[in-house]
């Protein structure tokens, strides 16, 4: 085994590659021209041109039609569904005996991102789902309705405009200072 010492290190094999030196005549490969064909914007010294731009010809992303729009107002719902709800009961880690709020959704890990406009209950998975829950959300789909009574459980749909959401959500921001 050969030791590793300050006269032995390198870099490994194709780490590092050899300057180009161009303009040294034609029996470098990169003589003349240096590599840049013949005359042309891209021949030239300085800046090249922006990525898409097809010299003064209307490019192809203007070409095509824009299509649909970006509403403002829309509602994103934060969705939780009902085979992921069975998991977390089945590895204790939400209370079945209270009411669960989308805040104790939010605590126990149910609902990961930032709940926007509040949470939607949806019916995948819901043939494993057996637990008597009682459920504060925002929406929930028919099927998933179903499911929860069939279980014995209650589903309570509740609306908070954007300021009572936050203050559910997080209690600490709304306390008196």
């Amino acid at each position: 085994m050969e030791y590793v010492t300050l006269n032995t290190i390198a870099d490994n094999p194709g780490a590092t590659h050899s300057i180009k030196r161009v303009g040294r005549g034609i029996g470098s490969g990169l003589g003349k021209t240096s590599g840049r064909g013949h005359k042309g914007q891209k021949a030239r010294s300085g800046r090249s041109p922006r990525l898409g731009f097809e010299g003064g010809q209307t490019p192809l992303r203007q070409l095509a039609p824009r299509r649909g729009f970006h509403n403002p107002n829309r509602i994103r719902w934060t969705p939780v569904n009902l085979g992921r709800l069975q998991e977390w009961v089945d590895a204790g880690r939400l209370d079945t005996g209270r009411v669960l709020t989308m805040r104790d959704l939010r605590d126990n890990g149910l609902v990961h991102r930032k709940v926007p406009h509040g949470v939607k209950l949806l019916a995948k998975g819901k043939e494993h789902f057996s637990a008597p829950l009682q459920l504060e959300v925002s929406q929930v789909s028919a099927a998933a309705r179903e499911a929860v009574e069939a279980a014995g459980g209650r589903v309570t749909t509740v609306y908070y405009n954007e300021l009572g959401l936050r203050a559910l959500l997080r209690p600490e921001w709304t306390a008196a200072a």
